[in-house]
């Protein structure tokens, strides 16, 4: 009988590329894994791994098992989510990946209400900009994910995976009380670009959308400061400091200094999705997370 847990490690460290790697996405220590290999390598009658310099490779048997294993792993998880399907309760652990805002606008609200209705599933989470979210459910790090994507500014989902759109997030420039568009209905990006910016890092999706939103205005105004957290950005512009673009999911109350003005040309609006594999569609835990996402949304 081959060991579908060792098959998974193979395919783990031919997508990771290491014995280590591997331990950390699956959550088992190195020896562990090396033990995993050791036994199918037993059962299967060939190397499937062999040393090369301070890491691993697999072995051209090696590589065979990897292609035929993540197809297998994926028709397994159909399999094990359609026989908890018709149990019916969502029973075990779930691993819930989530983006900062929604970590604060969406989650809370979101695990009460599965500890509420599912009380024998447990939710693990973990905050990931969307790229990286969308990643870690491709490779099974993560089952689900909240995910978002400014308009204008696409998030690639793979064919492996599905989307279900949970709400629509719109930002607003948040300004200080004393500047002169503090008084203004709406403003637009040209009327933004001599002012000085707190805006997320480069390499983040947010920093993505700064950089679209000034697409057509001729240039990008100057970043003062780079914030991962949105509300750094908030206490910049609370001290006159800046001016920042912050969505209002989990955004809280601001400020009293702080005014925030809807923006156009272009509107700031970006979709928020929850995202899981195909293979565990008929889930009741993946069913469970993305009720309770869309009923905090509503």
């Amino acid at each position: 009988m081959i060991d579908l847990g060792a098959v998974q490690a193979i395919v783990a460290i031919d997508r990771c590329g290491s014995v280590g790697g591997a331990a950390d996405e699956l959550g088992f220590t190195s020896s562990a894994i090396s033990q995993q290999v050791k036994r199918l390598e037993a059962q299967m009658g060939a190397v499937l791994v062999e040393r090369a310099g301070r890491g691993v490779v697999l072995t051209a048997a090696g590589r065979q098992v990897a292609a035929g294993g993540a197809d297998l792993a994926t028709r397994v998880e159909a399999l094990r989510s359609g026989v908890q399907a018709e149990a019916g309760q969502p029973t075990g652990l779930i691993r819930l990946a989530t983006f900062s805002t929604a970590m604060r606008g969406l989650v809370p609200g979101l695990i009460a209400a599965v500890r509420r209705d599912a009380p024998d599933l447990d939710v693990a989470v973990r905050e990931l900009d969307p790229w990286d979210a969308v990643a870690d459910v491709a490779a099974g790090r993560s089952d689900v994910a909240l995910v978002h994507h400014w308009e204008g500014v696409g998030l690639q989902i793979p064919p492996a995976l599905r989307r279900e759109r949970v709400l629509l997030d719109v930002a607003d420039v948040l300004v200080h009380r004393d500047d002169p568009l503090a008084g203004r209905e709406v403003v637009t990006a040209t009327q933004l670009l001599d002012r000085p910016w707190a805006s997320s890092p480069e390499g983040t999706i947010c920093h993505e959308w700064f950089c679209h939103m000034f697409r057509d205005a001729g240039r990008t105004p100057t970043v003062a400061f780079r914030c991962l957290e949105f509300a750094s950005q908030v206490e910049l512009v609370a001290h006159g400091l800046a001016v920042a673009l912050v969505p209002r999911l989990g955004r809280g109350t601001l400020p009293a200094s702080v005014v925030a003005i809807p923006a156009r040309d272009p509107e700031p609006t970006r979709p928020v999705d929850v995202v899981w594999r195909a293979s565990m569609t008929a889930s009741p835990a993946v069913a469970a997370v993305r009720g309770a996402a869309i009923a905090q949304a509503g």
